[in-house]
């Protein structure tokens, strides 16, 4: 019964924000962890943060640590990725994910859910 669906992505020049959506059905969204994950082409699918059920517990990928963050509201359902000072490097099909459990994991296999992408591309 799952259904996870991004939103918010789109073209921006270097050193730019943008702010991507994740909605999701169901009404257990606080027993999952949730995470962003990334894959630009020719690439592996990569870790970008996650946030544990009760939104308490954050972790960021190297690479973005400082310039985007993760939050959530339960009431609504919902995840938000927020991304400051982009650079081309960031460009890519970015991916919402939901875990099986509450504390959050930086590995792709422990996601059960999957959206279907949004496409961020950030112009240098």
């Amino acid at each position: 019964q799952a259904q996870l669906v991004e939103s918010g992505g789109g073209l921006v020049q270097a050193g730019g924000s943008l702010r991507l959506s994740c909605a999701a059905s169901g009404r257990t969204f606080s027993s999952y962890a949730m995470g962003w994950f990334r894959q630009a082409p020719g690439k592996e699918r990569e870790f970008v943060a996650t946030i544990s059920g009760n939104g308490a517990m954050k972790l960021y990928a190297d690479s973005v640590k400082g310039r985007f963050a993760i939050s959530r509201d339960n009431g609504k359902n919902t995840v938000w990725l927020q991304m400051n000072s982009l650079k081309p490097e960031d460009t890519a099909l970015y991916y919402c994910a939901a875990a099986r459990g509450t504390y959050g994991s930086v590995r792709t296999v422990d996601y059960a859910y999957w959206g279907q992408g949004t496409q961020v591309t950030v112009s240098s």
